[in-house]
């Protein structure tokens, strides 16, 4: 290292590559190179705390990029907007990429938790900020870009959102990371097994779960409140879907959509779904539009995306991103 330096500069007047203005001069905290012949060159200490991993930095970014542009150019490009009920887009990525980014930053952040009290204590206290962050931004405070009104009405608040499933999602699998991860140093495949079997089962479990209410659950007829498509009526009408079936995965009667009505209400959930751009129920289908003079009832029913049982197969996708940190 010492050959990198001018052949006129003194031994005194020579300074490490690696420099911290901030040190107050105290240069034992920064090194020159760790392969320095000098005897007492100082060891290069860096504070674990300041480091960043750019891969992820560089993911994330990427992924609000992303959201950027399937929320502002989706309606132009159906090929990149969400899809209205079946099939996948591009758009259908964000979410799980945010969550997959998540589940590493909770592996990096609790890799070596010194007290596990006090990391589930900080957990809370973080799932409780962004719930609330959340409900705030979508749980219906803001009336619309062209509507200066503000105010929610408690009886029609929307309970969950985008970043409430991310927070719940995290409370899940940091408390799975502090409390059921085995001790064990992953330097080999079985060892990595060692160390996150009960979260795997754990994991399995959950998935059963949510399989078998999706093709299990019988859901039956059901009514909802339809606002009234008559220019000289005012108020909403009663309209009744025809279910009593199981394991449909259509809008009308899947289990998903039955479970937040029954534990949420009809009038807690998204009230201008996605499925309202199928051709069922939209002239300009895969876009909004008017609907079509022979549309099932259930066209203008509210449907939550970011509802109770959608997110458990959401939440799973964080232990994917807690193995992949390894």
């Amino acid at each position: 290292m010492s050959a990198l330096v001018a052949m006129g500069e003194s031994e005194e007047q020579r300074q490490p590559l690696l420099y911290n203005p901030s040190s107050d001069g105290n240069e034992d905290e920064i090194a020159a190179s760790s392969t320095s012949d000098q005897p007492d060159a100082p060891k290069l200490t860096l504070n674990d705390s300041n480091q960043r991993l750019v891969s992820l930095d560089v993911f994330r970014g990427l992924t609000v990029a992303l959201m950027i542009l399937v929320d502002d150019a989706g309606g132009a490009f159906p090929s990149i907007n969400h899809a209205p009920w079946f099939g996948v887009t591009i758009a259908d990525f964000v979410m799980p990429f945010f969550l997959f980014g998540v589940g590493v930053s909770i592996s990096l952040a609790f890799k070596k938790a010194s007290s596990k009290p006090l990391a589930t204590k900080k957990v809370i206290l973080r799932t409780i900020k962004l719930f609330l962050l959340g409900l705030f931004l979508q749980g219906g405070y803001f009336h619309g870009r062209n509507d200066l009104t503000y105010g929610v009405d408690v009886a029609k608040i929307r309970w969950l959102g985008v970043l409430q499933r991310i927070s719940i999602g995290y409370l899940m699998a940091s408390v799975s990371e502090i409390w059921l991860v085995n001790s064990v140093t992953v330097d080999s495949p079985t060892a990595f097994v060692r160390k996150y079997y009960v979260q795997w089962i754990l994991a399995t479990l959950l998935l059963s779960f949510y399989m078998c209410l999706l093709y299990g659950l019988y859901v039956p007829n059901w009514e909802f409140q339809a606002p009234s498509l008559n220019l000289f009526t005012n108020g909403s009408q009663t309209q009744i879907v025809q279910c009593g079936v199981r394991g449909s995965l259509e809008p009308a009667c899947n289990a998903v959509g039955y479970v937040d009505r029954y534990f949420l209400g009809e009038q807690h959930l998204y009230q201008r779904p996605v499925y309202r751009r199928t051709k069922e129920c939209s002239v300009n289908s895969p876009d909004y539009g008017p609907l079509p003079p022979d549309s099932p009832e259930w066209c203008l029913a509210p449907f939550d995306p970011e509802g109770i049982l959608s997110s458990v197969s959401e939440i799973l996708i964080l232990p994917r991103g807690i193995s992949a940190a390894q």
